[in-house]
């Protein structure tokens, strides 16, 4: 009942905005390190009405966006953080349309997955879990790693098939 959700490096605000819209939800974070990116979820924002009472936004990096009294509070984190290495070469179409810090994450591109993964459980609440998406080909190392903090760790697959998201449980 009214859980408490934090939507990491939002972006325009979808995933989190969606989960104020459509779930009875006591609080929404959104928070991303770029400024552009939290005016374009603002913007998004506007459209949910009284819905959009519940939803706070602020900028900075990961964690460090949200208030310090709120950690060990939040029922759900959810992120599709950057995870393109940074040697990779991507379609002009991809790099025309999204900021690069929204893509690349380091040399193996898992930085930031690595960073999510080894602070969320700080941040949640008992019987809370961590949404995360990644490349298919990132998925194996992250289960890994989840292991090491979670209780229980899923693999989640897009609607084409591949393996895209873990869900990591904190059963306390």
């Amino acid at each position: 009942s009214n859980p408490v959700v934090a939507d990491l490096g939002t972006g325009s605000g979808a995933i989190g905005l969606s989960l104020a819209s459509e779930a009875d939800c006591g609080r929404v974070w959104l928070t991303d390190a770029s400024a552009d990116a939290l005016n374009l979820a603002r913007a998004n924002l506007a459209g949910l009405g009284m819905r959009g009472a519940k939803v706070s936004l602020s900028q900075g990096d990961w964690f460090a966006a949200l208030p310090a009294e709120t950690k060990g509070s939040f029922d759900l984190i959810v992120a599709n953080p950057p995870y393109v290495a940074s040697n990779e070469t991507l379609p002009k179409e991809v790099l025309d349309w999204e900021p690069v810090a929204a893509l690349f994450a380091g040399k193996e591109g898992f930085d930031d997955i690595d960073h999510l993964l080894s602070n969320s459980s700080d941040w949640l609440a008992d019987r809370a879990a961590l949404v995360l998406e990644m490349a298919p080909t990132q998925i194996d190392r992250a289960v890994s790693l989840a292991a090491e903090f979670f209780d229980s760790v899923a693999v989640v697959k897009d609607l084409a098939g591949l393996q895209r998201a873990i869900v990591a449980r904190k059963l306390g």
